[in-house]
């Protein structure tokens, strides 16, 4: 499937400012950038480098002013939909190393200090797809989806305890609990069609069988229209900007359209066993 991917950031500087940009999708795979454009204002040499975790980072360093940054582009995913409806749990011992940085507590996943409310909630209701499923279910439905009640500073312990929070709160909780009980899981932002309002969108991925499937507890899109920007152990790992100076946001525009062709139209599935790989 194809989406164009428009992305307007901007800024009032009262310093000179290094930005750090993670706003291009992942280029891989299950990813192909077909075309891609940035722009700035004023022109800015824009310095990009891969990381690790395969994150497109571009750094800028501009002077005090206005500071306008714009991205657009034709991305081509490669989603499947994975013919075993439930891939199960993977003892510990049989986990691919790479797996394991994500089942320890992170700074916005505080796993530990939510053992025993996973177990008491989770352990025994599922196994494999199902279990990830089934908490998902209870995220939405025992947690509000609220716009401007929480900030950068809360955690998965805070919203399993306010029970509010956005996309963010919403994937680290899943996250939390999903280390809590053994099963790999990481942060993942990404760019999302039929998402309204259009934003940055986040969602988390949980390691089952031999892959790393997708899972939303929001339910605010369907999963088949995310481009994915960055893997993480948390928000943390996958903001679109970081910031080394004193500058204030003053708009973010973001857009996402499916590019219908003659032989595929966009599924809906929001539940599926979907995955990247």
């Amino acid at each position: 499937m194809r989406f164009k991917v428009k992305c307007k950031l901007q800024y009032t500087l009262k310093e000179q400012n290094t930005f750090i940009f993670n706003v291009a999708p992942l280029s891989n795979n299950s990813q192909k950038i077909i075309e891609e454009d940035f722009t700035t204002k004023p022109e800015t040499t824009l310095e990009e480098f891969e990381s690790k975790s395969g994150k497109r980072l571009h750094k800028a360093i501009v002077e005090s002013g206005t500071f306008e940054l714009d991205y657009s582009g034709v991305i081509e995913t490669g989603l499947s939909i994975d013919a075993n409806q439930n891939p199960g749990l993977i003892e510990p011992f049989n986990l691919p190393f790479h797996t394991f940085e994500y089942l320890y507590p992170s700074r916005y996943c505080e796993s530990d200090k939510l053992e025993r409310m996973a177990s008491k909630e989770f352990f025994g209701k599922a196994q494999g797809f199902e279990l990830v499923t089934y908490i998902c279910n209870w995220i939405n439905y025992n947690v509000e989806y609220l716009r401007g009640t929480t900030d950068t500073a809360t955690s998965a312990f805070d919203t399993a305890t306010e029970r509010e929070g956005v996309c963010r709160d919403f994937a680290h909780l899943g996250i939390a609990f999903c280390r809590a009980l053994g099963i790999p899981a990481r942060f993942c932002s990404t760019y999302s069609c039929k998402l309204y309002p259009q934003d940055f969108h986040a969602f988390f991925e949980a390691f089952l069988g031999d892959k790393w499937y997708i899972f939303d507890p929001t339910r605010l899109a369907p999963q088949t229209g995310f481009i994915k920007i960055a893997n993480g152990r948390d928000a943390a790992d996958s903001s679109f900007a970081n910031i080394f100076g004193n500058a204030i946001m003053e708009d973010m525009e973001i857009n996402v359209e499916f590019i219908p062709s003659e032989d595929r139209q966009q599924p809906d599935y929001t539940t599926m066993p979907i995955t990247f790989d």
